[in-house]
Order: C-alpha cells, then sequence, then structure tokens
C-alpha cells in the first residue's frame, strides 16, 4: 500500500465536512472526491472522529478485512456511536457470524436460480420498453427503472404483482435523503414494510411455495436455519437493496450513454457484430460510473496504518465507493469519463471481499436483458431535461432523468 501524507497546508475537516451534507448528493459531489484523492486520501473529520477513505486502493484494503474493519458497529454514519443488542442486516455481521448467515441465504442467489429468472426478466422489460415512443420525452426512471426491478422482486418473493408501487414506497422510506417525507410516515411506512415481509416469512415456513422465501426458509446447512427473525431481516434487505441498487444502476447508466455521444450507437455496432462481451461491458461500466451505494462504513477493531495515516481502535472509517470507482490509479485517464467498452474495470459497485453484494448476478442480468430489449427498438438516446438526483449519501438515487429515443 503506497504511504500518502496529506498535502501541506491541507485543512481534512474542511474537505470532508461538505460530504456529510445530504445536499451535495443532490449535485455534483464528484471534484470534491477528486480533491480528498489528490490532498488527503485519508481524511480525517475531527468533530465525528471519522475517517473518509477516497482512493481504489484504500477501500478495497478496508474492504477486504473485516477482522480490522469491523461492520457490527454501523455501516452508515448516522449509526456511529451506535451498540445493537442483534444485527439490524446481514450488512451489520461480521466473520465467522456472516459467513454463516450468507452461507444458508446463498442457496436463493445461486447463478442458476438467478438465471432462470431470465424469461421473465424479458418478458417484464420488453413490455415497459414496448410502452415507450420514439422522438418524444420519456423519464427512465418512472418508466422503465423503478418498475422493472420491483416487477422482478415481486416475482421473487411470490406476491401479486400490483403490489410493487407500495414496495416502491416502503423502499423509498428507509432510504435516508431519497425523499422529504415527514419522519412520522416514513416509519410508518417502514414498519408496514417489516411487518409484512415477517408474515409472509411466517406464511411460507407453514405452507412453502415456488419462491425465494420458501427457499431462504427452508435452507439448511449442517442443521443450521435462519431463525424467523433473520429471514424477515434479509426479506427487508432484498427488497430494498435489491431495488434500489439495480433501479439506479439503470436509470443513471441509460443518462451516462444519453449525455456521451456515440456511446449508444457503438455498443449497437459492437453488439450486432458479434462481441459477446459488449453488453456485459457495458453494464459493468454503467455500475462503475453510477455506483448506486455512495459508501458504507467500517470501524476500526484495533490500531493500524491506512494510506500511510495511523488510525487508533475504534473508530469510524468511511470508504467512498463513488470516488473510488473514480480514482485515476485504478482507471487511467478516463476515469472521469464514462466508456461502455471500458476492460478491465475493477469497480467496487458491488463492495469487494466478504461484504460482496449477494444480488450481483441478478443485478447484471436485468441490466443485460434492458439494454438488449432497448437496443433491438432504439438507435439512439439522447438528453431531453435536467436530470434530478435525491440528498442521499448513502444510495445514488436518480429522481427523473428525461431522455428521447430514436427509432430504428
Amino acid at each position: 500500500m503506497t504511504a500518502v501524507a496529506p498535502a501541506a497546508g491541507a485543512d481534512e475537516t474542511a474537505l470532508t465536512d461538505p460530504l456529510l451534507d445530504p445536499a451535495v448528493y443532490a449535485g455534483d459531489p464528484y471534484p470534491l472526491y477528486a480533491r480528498l484523492r489528490a490532498e488527503a486520501p485519508v481524511a480525517r473529520n475531527d468533530p465525528l472522529g471519522l475517517w473518509m477513505v477516497s482512493r481504489h486502493e484504500e477501500v478495497v484494503a478496508v474492504s477486504r478485512d473485516p477482522a480490522t474493519y469491523c461492520s457490527a458497529k454501523g455501516i452508515m454514519t448516522f449509526e456511529i456511536g451506535s451498540e445493537y443488542a442483534t444485527p439490524p442486516t446481514m450488512m451489520h455481521t461480521d466473520p465467522p457470524d456472516h459467513t454463516r448467515y450468507r452461507s444458508l441465504v446463498q442457496p436463493g442467489f445461486r447463478s442458476s436460480y438467478m438465471r432462470a429468472l431470465e424469461p421473465g426478466i424479458r418478458r417484464r422489460a420488453r413490455a415497459l420498453v414496448e410502452r415507450i415512443e420514439p422522438g418524444v420525452p420519456v423519464d427512465v426512471v418512472s418508466e422503465l427503472a423503478v418498475p422493472l426491478p420491483l416487477q422482478v422482486i415481486s416475482d421473487l418473493l411470490g406476491v401479486p404483482e400490483d403490489e410493487w408501487p407500495t414496495f416502491f414506497r416502503w423502499s423509498e422510506a428507509v432510504i435516508p435523503g431519497a425523499t422529504d417525507w415527514p419522519e412520522d410516515e416514513r416509519n410508518r411506512l417502514s414498519g408496514e414494510m417489516v411487518t409484512y415481509l415477517l408474515a409472509a416469512a411466517a406464511d411460507r415456513r407453514a405452507s412453502p411455495r415456488d419462491d425465494i422465501i420458501s427457499e431462504l426458509g427452508a435452507a439448511e446447512v449442517e442443521g443450521d436455519r435462519l431463525t424467523d427473525a433473520e429471514l424477515g431481516m434479509f426479506l427487508v434487505q432484498l427488497l430494498v437493496a435489491g431495488n434500489e441498487t439495480t433501479r439506479n444502476m439503470m436509470s443513471g447508466g441509460l443518462v451516462g450513454f444519453a449525455d456521451q455521444p456515440g456511446a449508444w450507437a457503438s455498443l449497437a455496432q459492437r453488439s450486432a457484430s458479434g462481441v459477446s462481451r459488449a453488453l456485459a461491458l457495458a453494464v459493468e461500466e454503467m455500475l462503475r460510473w453510477t455506483t448506486p451505494v455512495v459508501a458504507f462504513m467500517r470501524t476500526t477493531t484495533r490500531d493500524v496504518e491506512l494510506g500511510g495515516r495511523q488510525l487508533g481502535a475504534g473508530e469510524p472509517v468511511l470508504m467512498l465507493y463513488a470516488s473510488a470507482n473514480r480514482d485515476e490509479a485504478a482507471f487511467g485517464p478516463t476515469a472521469d469519463r464514462f466508456d461502455a467498452s471500458r476492460d478491465p474495470n475493477p469497480h467496487v459497485a458491488f463492495g469487494f471481499g466478504a461484504h460482496f453484494c449477494i444480488g450481483a448476478v441478478l443485478a447484471r442480468v436485468e441490466g443485460h436483458i434492458l439494454l438488449e430489449e432497448l437496443l433491438a427498438r432504439f438507435d439512439s438516446i439522447t438528453p431531453a431535461g435536467d436530470v434530478v438526483r435525491t440528498a442521499s449519501p448513502v444510495i445514488a438515487g436518480v429522481k427523473s432523468a428525461p431522455v428521447v429515443f430514436g427509432s430504428r
């Protein structure tokens, strides 16, 4: 690991304070990330006692060492100082508990199971794409990126398709900064979601069906099974993370294509020419460019050196995935440009190490199919208005993104 001291005169608190303001994420935080990488790649915010890690190298180093950088003390900055009697999500667990938990839910996310969903995903994606009129502005968030992942999750959970708008409101309610709804309304919706999913888990335990709830409820490893509370907790995580991240990868990625002249035509040409990896590479760049999860936190369990800085035990460390994914040291001089043919692409949009996103295969399948269906129908994509983003320091949310698709 390369030791880098802060630039002479760098005021680390002044550099990091803006990233603690949710409003910055509704605008353009990338110049702030670039300054951090250049001036203080491992920077300390003194008022919070929080370290921010902005380079790819250090983000990966923290991610691959859960023994030194734990999740149990919180994964978001508002959890600094929290102590949990039981983990609120699987993301708050560390090995060996995390290893056990992951082994019990992994069967529901095996590649063969995810690939078996492809016909249903394609049917739903095609139906949404066919509603788009060429040459007419359309908001890809409301018309494509919101409904598709939620319809897929409805299929996964074995619940009625027409419940996805309710799932959308529940999911938005629990993401910090995603809405301006009153706190009591968000708490009410969050409570509804937990109650609904716990009831669904209990129902499938009693009467299994052909859905992921039944699959996870029956999963057993050496006689060990998920408790009812653990199953319910995971279903909450699946509903929220499984749609928020995929949704914003889709919307942010399509904005990337619209804003980069020639990118759509180039992808169409490469995929039509039989370049088998063309769509896969495009999905990876959509993930890198958007980085749906902005940042997650860890807490040091011992004194440790990171990027040439000395961190004490018990100090929170915020991994800025969105900054790491624009790091010139990892992605070269074009790191700040959308390049749908980028290869290699060592992004950390799914995290890294023990907590690598368990739903990565599904997100990639959904992104791949959506691109295929759009390419089959449209020969261009251009901006049609301002993109509106959420003021969330957790999810890189896109509220609206108007574009125009050109017909073939």
